[in-house]
């Protein structure tokens, strides 16, 4: 889906834009993003890397210090909130808490003078797209979490706007709601077709809504592309440590080849099965995600390589998976996650006992910087 979008031509672009406050450092260092009309994009990153920051220049609240932004070919430059052709959801939804839902919802079209009528119908589609039809008449401190957030996502999109802005938009729902309502809105979004730029510090939420990620560290982008693609192609030991669970390995490049290298850590020797830009003798860092590891009582007896022993220091079951802690001999920790596909099986390994990790030569990244 995201190799698909990036292919079309930009929508919305961000052209080399910088944001200075002053005092040393750059809230947004020189970012440049291309992004495809249709598409849910997610910017991705801890507190204060710029995301917001870079998210309220779109939406016109910030101008930025240097560099364009270029919406359908219009260039934003100047043009206040109100005049932009977008329209952004807070975290906090921001609902008036004296009007109805169907009055919330009709809010900024009466603002914009729309015919009565017309607002009407848009209205009642707003709330049939949102499946709130039988709540029009109550007023926010009467819904749920979910609802709430449901009608300002409808008083967003009423207004038909050219882009959507999302800020940490699930972020005050619990856990089990925010998984569900993640499927509804992208529903909702791609129904609509409006293009859509969100902001969150959760991966999983990024993951799951976006069709492409941009990580954000410190102002400046330091990969994008599709979910699968970040998390399975790191390019960083920052990328790769920020998306999802990650062993980070130290070592060095002792044999490179054109179809395999490998690599010499503190606990074992890395067979991984593609070349890489590399010189022999070089630093690197091997990534090795939980899941793609086998954990096993013997020791795995076919090759020297991608294996290596060590003792459950602990353990953590999630139901569905069991994540090991196995402390090596240099003193490191390995962690494993293993999928429980049988209910109770016969050999379950356990708190300080002796076991083998082991791994396939694909299963590795080896990263430079």
């Amino acid at each position: 889906m995201g190799n698909v979008a990036a292919a079309a031509p930009a929508f919305l672009q961000i052209q080399d834009v910088v944001k200075d406050f002053g005092g040393g450092s750059l809230a947004v260092n020189h970012v440049s993003i291309d992004i495809a009309k249709g598409e849910i994009f997610a910017l991705l990153g801890s507190s204060g890397c710029g995301k917001t920051t870079l998210l309220r220049m779109l939406a016109g609240f910030e101008t930025p210090t240097s560099g364009r932004i270029v919406l359908d070919g219009r260039d934003l430059a100047g043009l206040p909130p109100y005049e932009r052709p977008i329209n952004m959801m807070f975290q906090s939804y921001a609902l008036f808490p004296h009007l109805s839902v169907w009055d919330n919802i009709a809010f900024g079209l009466k603002r914009d003078g729309m015919p009565r009528a017309e607002i009407a119908a848009r209205v009642e589609a707003m709330l049939k797209l949102v499946q709130l039809e039988k709540f029009a008449r109550r007023k926010p401190h009467q819904l749920s979490g979910g609802q709430q957030q449901r009608v300002a996502l409808a008083r967003s999109l009423a207004k038909r706007p050219q882009l959507l802005l999302l800020d940490e938009p699930l972020g005050a729902l619990d856990k089990k709601l925010r998984e569900q309502t993640q499927i509804e809105l992208v529903n909702i979004i791609e129904e609509v077709g409006v293009t859509c730029v969100m902001v969150t510090h959760d991966q999983e939420e990024a993951m799951t809504m976006a069709s492409r990620i941009a990580v954000m560290s410190e102002g400046r982008i330091l990969q994008v592309g599709a979910p699968g693609d970040i998390y399975e192609t790191p390019a960083t030991r920052f990328v790769a440590d920020f998306i999802g669970n990650v062993n980070l390995m130290p070592g060095r490049l002792t044999s490179d080849n054109p179809d395999h290298v490998i690599i010499d850590c503190a606990d074992c020797r890395h067979y991984v099965g593609h070349g890489i830009t590399g010189t022999e003798g070089m630093d690197v860092t091997v990534a090795l995600r939980p899941e793609k590891i086998c954990l096993t009582r013997a020791e795995p007896a076919d090759s020297e390589f991608n294996k290596l022993a060590g003792r459950v220091k602990d353990l953590s079951y999630f139901g569905s998976f069991t994540v090991y802690h196995l402390q090596t001999a240099s003193g490191a920790v390995l962690k494993v996650s293993q999928s429980n596909v049988e209910r109770h099986p016969d050999d379950v390994l356990t708190w300080d006992d002796q076991a083998w990790a082991h791994w396939s030569p694909s299963a590795q990244v080896v990263l430079t910087q």
